[in-house]
């Protein structure tokens, strides 16, 4: 049986290893908006009929302009960034992909599952940008391979760096939708590409591939620019503040106003600490002194205080 691979979140296993109850318990391991948009009211149509083209046309147009997407490039919706991650390896040929590390470990598993090599100064090349977790930010100079992979599901929250103006032939441009706006149950991101890179992901997801609630909900976040821009500033406060309250605890490595990586002294017992306050955080495989921690709500920071 293949091992699940390391991710944040999984309430139910810091349940069997901490305890208390489910809804006592501060997630801090994803990058997720604590303070999701508000979803309001979703026609009854959009759960019992089949999407219709009209749903999918706002959607992705709702998209185009929200991420000033060139009108030469296409635009593909999915249930999710993971479903385009793991079609993505199969529109090119089988060759060598760069991968550059630690990073989201799902792109380097997508390739390998298609029967890519995994190593420098080969076909293709995946970047996230900023990276997870420590939100290095690519320029558009390091789109150095003839195949490109640039992963900007972070990206929402510095749109200014974006690198949608760089995408086209070769050239994949991903979003995800549930990060920024807080909605990751929803299952929603988005791919940007040349028209026949992007015809073939489409066939490859199948038809009614984004449900109709999602439709909706999307749509509806994408038009609202004046709830991204009030995000935007409360999400750069709430970061300066958790840098505030781990600055006796850590030192700042990196992220992005989504999340934070700290080093401490010894990872796994600082998460131990945290989680036997029902607070859980992020540590990895790879090292042990980094811990990356998300935004808590609002009903949240006196917790993590008094935990710290």
């Amino acid at each position: 049986m293949q091992q699940a691979r390391d991710h944040g979140g999984g309430i139910d296993a810091a349940l069997a290893r901490w305890g208390g109850a489910r809804g006592e318990w501060i997630d801090l391991s994803t990058g997720i908006n604590p303070e999701p948009y508000p979803v309001g009211d979703v026609p009854g149509a959009a759960w019992t009929a089949l999407p219709d083209a009209g749903a999918q046309a706002r959607l992705i147009a709702a998209a185009r302009a929200f991420w000033d997407v060139p009108e030469e490039l296409e635009i593909v919706a999915a249930p999710g960034a993971s479903a385009i991650i793991a079609a993505l390896p199969g529109l090119w040929p089988v060759g060598r992909v760069d991968v550059p590390g630690p990073t989201y470990n799902e792109h380097e598993a997508a390739f390998r599952a298609c029967g890519w090599e995994i190593g420098a100064g080969g076909e293709a090349r995946v970047i996230v940008h900023p990276n997870n977790p420590d939100g290095r930010l690519w320029s558009a100079e390091e789109l150095s391979a003839p195949r490109m992979v640039i992963d900007e599901s972070f990206c929402d929250v510095t749109p200014g760096r974006s690198l949608v103006g760089e995408a086209g032939p070769g050239r994949v441009v991903l979003k995800s939708f549930g990060k920024f706006w807080g909605l990751a149950g929803l299952r929603l991101g988005f791919a940007i590409g040349a028209p026949d890179e992007m015809a073939r992901l489409r066939a490859r997801l199948g038809p009614w591939a984004v449900s109709g609630p999602a439709l909706e909900i999307g749509a509806r976040a994408l038009e609202d620019r004046a709830w991204a821009e009030a995000t935007r500033k409360r999400l750069a406060a709430d970061a300066a503040r958790l840098d505030g309250l781990m600055a006796a605890h850590g030192a700042l490595v990196g992220g992005t106003d989504l999340f934070r990586l700290y080093e401490v002294a010894d990872a796994a017992a600082f998460q131990d600490r945290l989680g036997r306050a029902q607070i859980l955080s992020r540590i990895f495989p790879y090292s042990d002194r980094w811990v990356r921690l998300g935004l808590p709500e609002r009903e949240g920071w006196a917790r993590l205080e008094a935990a710290l």
